[in-house]
């Protein structure tokens, strides 16, 4: 019995997780956080973040150690003869250098790197961005289809009332054949449109889950959001949101990141001009021991040569450029120009911003005029509908004329739902490069 209830609960449970709704806020953040061009974007930042660690410990001292072995056989020379000069030597050393002077270069370096991190860091905002946006425009995609889908069903069920009375009146003799075979052709009509409203909820339904890249699509579905009947005029102006855009928006952050990386990039690219100056020093000992020695040769052990031999040196190097063939110079001209490149880069994604911008606000203002003229016309559908339904009832017109009021009447509303959604997409594009987050 307690087994028969686990698999009770179970299939209740997995019954519970089929049935989620996702809401706007938790398609985002699951793309946002899967998708994996964001991924790869972040490990982008994870190598710009090593570089920047690599520039930074350029402060540090390189310390080396050193030791070499080796044997020798063969004759040694003395005066105008010969003796056999058989050796085993031995030598060790620690050194390290430090760059003292080259005109900041260590710091410029890693100012530049800084800047690199922080464009990477952009770049993966701005992926973040244009995925919500897409989630967004289809998330209300599919808002609209639903609407549809409710339209449509209306119109199936004014359909097959006209159908059911239009069997009766036909079986009692009031009415021609011919009105009940075009009942049951309106009827079959609105049953086509409803399969085909529904098949673009799915159609809609898979592109989301596609955008949050779901293995698993066919039990996805989004929450219904209570969209307000009535739509008001939104004031904020074009000029009002660029000033905002082009503070916030992270395509012109990265683009102004870069130009100062590129600016940087100069700085260290001048140094070459400069003198390095280099601090060193260093600790040896050496051992050396003879096979065949010499009379009267006196050779101490390892240890004791080694301590007798050990020896300290310090240094400073000082390296100062004359002729490089020029290439110093060229690699300063390359940096300005990439500095221009940069430049022009940000002019590009400001001049971006400011067309989709300047675009979404032209779509609003004309998506809210489409939905105001949407609406006076669904109104008179609606009103030459009732008149329709009481001329035909009252045997003044035919059902042709009941069924093209009603196909009107549906338009117009279909209508007022497309221009009600892209009217509302247009608004929450404009907030969003205002600065306010996507919501519904």
């Amino acid at each position: 019995m307690k087994k028969v209830w686990i698999i009770v609960f179970g299939l209740g449970y997995l019954g519970l997780s089929a049935q989620k709704k996702w809401s706007l806020k938790e398609c985002v953040s699951y793309a946002v956080e899967h998708n994996l061009q964001v991924i790869q974007n972040q490990y982008n930042k994870q190598n710009q973040e090593y570089n920047l660690k690599a520039a930074q410990k350029e402060y540090l001292p390189s310390v080396t150690g050193s030791m070499t072995t080796g044997v020798s056989f063969g004759q040694g020379s003395l005066g105008a003869g010969s003796f056999r000069n058989d050796r085993f030597n031995n030598s060790v050393g620690l050194g390290a250098d430090i760059l003292v002077y080259n005109n900041g270069r260590l710091e410029k370096n890693v100012r530049k790197a800084q800047f690199d991190v922080e464009a990477s860091q952009y770049d993966i905002e701005t992926i973040k961005n244009d995925i919500s946006l897409q989630i967004a425009q289809q998330y209300l995609t599919t808002l609209l289809n639903k609407e549809i889908v409710k339209i449509s069903q209306s119109a199936v069920g004014n359909a097959q009332k006209q159908f059911d009375r239009a069997k009766i009146t036909t079986q009692v003799g009031t009415t021609a054949q011919t009105v009940l075979a075009e009942a049951e052709a309106a009827l079959a009509r609105e049953k086509q449109n409803l399969k085909t409203a529904e098949v673009n909820v799915g159609r809609a339904l898979f592109a989301i889950a596609q955008l949050l890249q779901l293995s698993d699509y066919k039990g996805f579905d989004v929450e219904d959001v209570n969209i307000p009947e009535k739509l008001d005029l939104q004031l904020t102006t074009a000029d009002d949101v660029l000033a905002t855009a082009y503070e916030i928006q992270p395509q012109i952050k990265a683009a102004e990141s870069r130009i100062r990386s590129a600016e940087a990039q100069t700085e260290v690219s001048k140094t070459a001009f400069w003198p390095t100056l280099t601090a060193s020093a260093g600790l040896n000992t050496f051992y050396n021991r003879q096979f065949d020695p010499m009379p009267g040769t006196v050779q101490g052990n390892f240890f004791e040569q080694y301590k007798d031999q050990f020896g300290q040196n310090v240094g400073l190097s000082l390296n100062i450029p004359i002729f490089n063939k020029g290439k110093t110079k060229l690699q300063v001209e390359q940096s300005k120009v990439n500095e221009s490149l940069a430049k022009n880069t940000l002019e590009q994604q400001k001049q971006t911003v400011r067309q989709n911008v300047q675009k979404a606000q032209f779509d609003a203002d004309a998506n809210y005029e489409n939905y105001l003229a949407a609406v006076e016309a669904e109104k008179s559908s609606k009103l030459a509908l009732d008149f329709a339904d009481k001329s035909y009832a009252a045997g003044r017109t035919t059902i042709y004329d009941v069924n093209v009021a009603r196909n009107n009447y549906a338009n117009a509303q279909g209508s007022v739902a497309q221009a009600k959604y892209n009217y509302l997409f247009s608004l929450k594009l404009l907030n969003f490069y205002a600065g306010i987050p996507l919501s519904l």
